[in-house]
């Protein structure tokens, strides 16, 4: 149950979603547990709800990343690549490189660059977090998330962070097969 999730700190909110039984697998927990949600949502941040992080986006409830994470799980194995779509703060593509690693890569792209910028920041206020950017497992790029990021292709898993009307022909064709890709 989402709503019971919450915690008042990042351990607890962790702990909370594994309780309920969105949080399944040891290596999601440690993944989540690892990054502190604190450092990318400005305020409520241990409540199991979106929350606002400026340029008109939100980060998701942590039950939805905690969803995408278990989705993808079969394919973010150590040595991985992931695309994360509409990385928004930052969040969700520093949990994806923690289960990517290590000689994994994760690539959060979003089409603002203030989010981008924001991203970056985030992911420094933790010295794990400015370890994978510095060695190249985590980076944030500006662009057409439906273009997916075909630098860095092809991708083990692809999550894509807001609806989608349709399924983006370049976006499979940047998936590995067999991969997975996780549109809400």
């Amino acid at each position: 149950m989402a709503w019971r999730s919450s915690g008042s700190t990042n351990g607890a909110l962790v702990a909370n979603l594994a309780s309920n039984g969105l949080i399944k697998s040891e290596r999601v927990k440690d993944a989540m547990g690892g990054v502190d949600r604190g450092h990318y949502a400005p305020a409520f941040a241990y409540d199991d709800s979106p929350q606002v992080v400026g340029f008109g986006a939100t980060i998701s409830a942590p039950h939805m990343h905690a969803s995408a994470c278990e989705s993808l799980l079969p394919f973010l194995k150590p040595g991985a690549k992931v695309l994360d779509i509409g990385s928004g703060s930052g969040y969700l593509t520093h949990v994806l490189a923690e289960l990517v690693k290590p000689s994994g890569k994760a690539v959060g792209i979003d089409h603002i660059l203030g989010l981008v910028e924001l991203a970056n920041n985030n992911m420094k206020k933790s010295h794990e977090g400015t370890a994978l950017l510095n060695d190249g497992s985590a980076r944030f790029v500006k662009g057409d998330g439906r273009q997916g990021f075909p630098e860095d292709a092809p991708y083990d898993a692809i999550h894509v962070g807001a609806a989608a009307a349709e399924l983006h022909d370049g976006l499979v064709d940047q998936l590995k097969k067999p991969g997975r890709q996780v549109i809400p």
